[in-house]
């Protein structure tokens, strides 16, 4: 008696491991940028502010720029203090609109204006310096005088300029909502894919169960235990290796293959006097990964098709080779041409093919995209024979 496959006990964590990552989350709710790149922006947004206006005031020679240099300073870390607090509110509302996050970045650039002036005022007017006194002297007497009246001069000339922050900050929302929109529409598409392989999967073997049960009892009718109980314990393996995988899983071929045996030994009982197996896989491709049973429906095929109409021994072939990085699987059966088919050079599987072959031709799509493909077709020898070729990746 064959002794059964045990699956591997790593199984599950292996396809948690095979399973990629979740996409990392956006800070806040509906895909806020992160809090280091809207502060980021904001520092560099008033430094740069802070380095035109002292070049400038370096330019024009005025006095008492040690003393200026500080005061500015004062002013910027204020502003940046400020911005961040406009930030926060714009993360606060950022799950409305667009259009209604720049009309409300507009409003509230407006108190943020005159919060920004009344420091400016108070740095620069409160404890006035000499350079501020000789440009109220120039102006003899234009400047406007009142706090109130300086405070809401200053935050007129600063609005547009805060503005332009505001936008800034609401681009940087929007980016970050778009991020995260195309982050969830991959999920969705990889959760579709993963979804669409399962079902594939689960189309493969179930239908073979059928037969097998009928064959189990005849062998108890015919009190051939010994067989049944081989049987039984074969076919209880198969399906519980089978379906301990996920559907979404590449396993080693090496795996493959002896779920491949498994199933064979159970048509063997089956088919004791036509059934003959040839496999032809060397040991140096154990660990190159494919899919989960893509070669079940093949093998199945083979034995429906080749082997159950058949009247004398037919041989059931299964090949590897690699070429350079891709990797080919044959499966191949010497039974007679297929009912109803004329023998046919080899073709796409995925049309023309059957359930099966298209089925398979979608999974190896699915796993491989383009770069994988499924070839079916007649020789003129008679039989049926599939080639899988998909790229070599060794676990």
């Amino acid at each position: 008696m064959n002794r059964p496959f045990q699956p591997r006990d790593e199984a599950r964590e292996e396809t948690s491991r095979a399973r990629p990552s979740d996409p990392p989350a956006a800070d806040g709710c509906g895909g806020a940028p992160r809090w280091s790149l809207a502060l980021g922006s904001i520092i560099a947004f008033w430094s740069v502010y802070f380095l035109i206006a002292t070049v400038r005031a370096a330019i024009a020679d005025m006095p008492a720029q040690g003393e200026m240099i500080v005061r500015r300073a004062f002013v910027t870390v204020a502003a940046i203090a400020l911005t961040w607090l406009l930030y926060m509110l714009l993360r606060r509302f950022e799950r409305l609109s667009t259009r209604a996050l720049l009309a409300l970045s507009f409003a509230a650039s407006i108190p943020l204006a005159l919060a920004y002036a009344s420091v400016n005022w108070v740095a620069f007017h409160i404890f006035p310096i000499e350079a501020h006194l000789a440009l109220e002297a120039a102006w003899d007497g234009k400047m406007p005088q009142s706090p109130l009246a300086i405070i809401v001069s200053t935050a007129l000339e600063w609005y547009f300029f805060i503005c332009c922050w505001a936008i800034m900050g609401v681009a940087l929302i929007a980016s970050a909502r778009q991020r995260a929109a195309e982050r969830q529409a991959a999920t969705f598409r990889q959760a579709a894919q993963e979804a669409e392989l399962r079902a594939l999967r689960y189309q493969v073997n179930p239908h073979f169960l059928f037969n097998t049960l009928n064959s189990l009892s005849a062998l108890v009718m015919h009190d051939r235990a010994a067989e049944a109980e081989a049987m039984i314990l074969n076919l209880s393996t198969f399906f519980r290796a089978s379906l301990a995988r996920d559907a979404t899983e590449n396993i080693p071929l090496a795996d493959e293959i002896r779920l491949q045996r498994l199933y064979l030994d159970i048509e063997k009982i089956r088919f004791p006097d036509r059934l003959v197996v040839r496999l032809l896989v060397p040991d140096r491709l154990g660990d190159a990964l494919v899919p989960a049973l893509i070669l079940q429906p093949l093998v199945e095929n083979a034995i429906k098709y080749g082997v159950s109409p058949s009247r004398r021994p037919v041989t059931v072939t299964i090949a590897a080779d690699s070429i350079g990085d891709r990797l080919d699987l044959w499966v191949r059966d010497d039974g007679e041409t297929r009912p109803g088919s004329a023998p046919r050079p080899p073709g796409d599987c995925s049309t023309g093919c059957g359930v099966g072959l298209a089925n398979v031709a979608a999974r190896l799509k699915a796993a491989w995209g383009e770069a994988a493909e499924c070839i079916a077709g007649s020789p003129k020898a008679g039989g049926w024979i599939v080639r899988l070729s998909m790229p070599l990746v060794r676990g």
